[in-house]
């Protein structure tokens, strides 16, 4: 039977994503004030590696920590806080002109994006059709990828624009607060997850919400959501247990291959890669709107093709490309092949391929391969091994790209080649049900 979507849970999906809108625009706008900010501050390249990660510091914090509040409090209210965290860092971050001030701002806005990178996915997960569930997940990455976008070309356009005494980098983080307000007001606009409201016994508010969202099977879904979490109702279940050891396996390894396949360096540093390659220097914020653009579009294929041709194949074909292109990179270092655009060229097909693989699955995958017991514990494991990853590499990526930028694209390649021969052995989890998955991984 086909599956009928109803506008309503294009909007739904809309809102929620909007989390990962603002998460993009957070990670990407410190790329055009870093430069500045190591300035007016006098920083050495680690003080100012560290001065950076330290949103993302507060990611694997808001990632750790978020689980328990979205499972007490319901998926929506969680989002409503993320969402007055994102604003405060946008005001607080951009406003003031103090180091520490700026950390501390910073640190709340890493929080929002933390929390946000595991209920936004895990809220879209639990209220979208099987069938469609890949790619209204999705929209949290397309998202991601418009808000890195946004965040680009915003950069390129204030940039060199001062007024009313703030500098051009502190308004390239207050832009953040226009897009942080209206996620915090269409929040209001959205139901609570289903599957959060059977939990606490609130039957007729779920059956209302897949009615409303057009779920095909209504009692079906309830029945089978009803049977897994009376089979999973001890108290206090624990996610690190033997059962739950192929979930956990793929959510630590896809977060890992994720982050190191050097994701986060490139869209944190794109504007200092491009101008330290060769480039034009006062061409590099627009030139890494190229990239962005390249990233978008290429998640957008990514949306599009997730539920059709599945997560793995997606995967492998993508990895396939990554290591090609970061070994280009690496081998451009080496070489000093650095004439025209082929920094630009190589990032661009790196970029394309990981948007279409690893950047559009990512929070697909750890979204569905944990049962609903402990899917808010196991996203919390899955977003935090992401953040972890990502703070370390952002924080001493200036350092190695210091030493030489071909050694670290390297360690990139051939980190994309294990996962490469991880991916062919991954479980495909295209058109199946939450709980269908659950008994296939967990057997239960």
């Amino acid at each position: 039977m086909k599956t009928s979507i109803k506008p309503y849970m294009f909007w739904v999906a809309f809102v929620a994503s909007l989390g990962g809108l603002l998460f993009g625009f957070d990670t990407a706008v410190i790329s055009g004030a870093e430069k500045q900010i190591q300035a007016i501050y006098g920083l050495s390249d680690l003080a100012h590696g560290f001065t950076i990660a330290t949103a993302l510091i507060g990611t694997i914090l808001g990632a750790l920590f978020c689980g328990k509040p979205a499972e007490r409090f319901g998926r929506k209210n969680s989002l409503i806080v993320i969402a007055a965290l994102y604003l405060i860092s946008a005001v607080g971050s951009g406003a003031i002109v103090d180091w520490y001030a700026f950390m501390i701002f910073r640190f709340i806005g890493g929080l929002a994006v933390g929390a946000s990178s595991v209920v936004g996915p895990m809220f879209i997960a639990e209220i979208s059709p099987s069938k469609w569930r890949g790619r209204f997940v999705c929209f949290f990455q397309f998202n991601i990828v418009l808000g890195i976008v946004l965040a680009y070309f915003s950069n390129y356009w204030i940039s060199g624009a001062e007024a009313l005494g703030f500098h051009d980098w502190q308004w390239m983080i207050l832009a953040e607060s226009a897009p942080a307000l209206l996620f915090c007001v269409l929040l209001f606009s959205i139901p609570e997850s289903p599957r959060w409201l059977v939990k606490q016994g609130r039957i007729d508010d779920a059956k209302a919400v897949f009615t409303r969202t057009g779920e095909s099977d209504v009692e079906g879904e309830l029945a089978a959501i009803r049977e897994s979490i009376a089979a999973d109702s001890v108290k206090g279940e624990k996610l690190f247990q033997k059962k739950y050891a192929k979930p956990i396996i793929i959510a630590l390894l896809i977060a890992t291959f994720n982050q190191l396949s050097g994701i986060n360096a490139i869209l944190y540093y794109a504007p200092r890669l491009i101008a330290e390659s060769g480039a034009l220097g006062d061409m590099a914020l627009l030139q890494s709107g190229i990239i962005g653009l390249t990233n978008l579009t290429f998640t957008m294929l990514g949306m599009f093709l997730i539920d059709k041709v599945g997560r793995r194949k997606l995967l492998i074909i993508g990895s396939i490309g990554i290591v090609i292109c970061q070994a280009m990179v690496a081998l451009g270092f080496f070489l000093n092949l650095f004439t025209g655009y082929y920094m630009l060229l190589f990032l661009m097909g790196y970029v394309a391929f990981f948007a279409t693989s690893l950047g559009a699955t990512i929070w697909v995958v750890i979204a569905e391969v944990f049962p609903n017991s402990v899917r808010a514990s196991g996203q919390v494991f899955g977003s935090m091994t992401h953040w972890v990853w990502s703070a370390l590499l952002t924080w001493t990526f200036p350092f190695f790209l210091g030493i030489g930028g071909g050694y670290i694209f390297s360690f990139f390649s051939i980190v994309v080649v294990f996962g490469l021969v991880f991916f062919i052995r991954m479980p495909e989890t295209k058109d199946k049900s939450l709980e269908q998955i659950q008994k296939e991984l967990v057997g239960e």
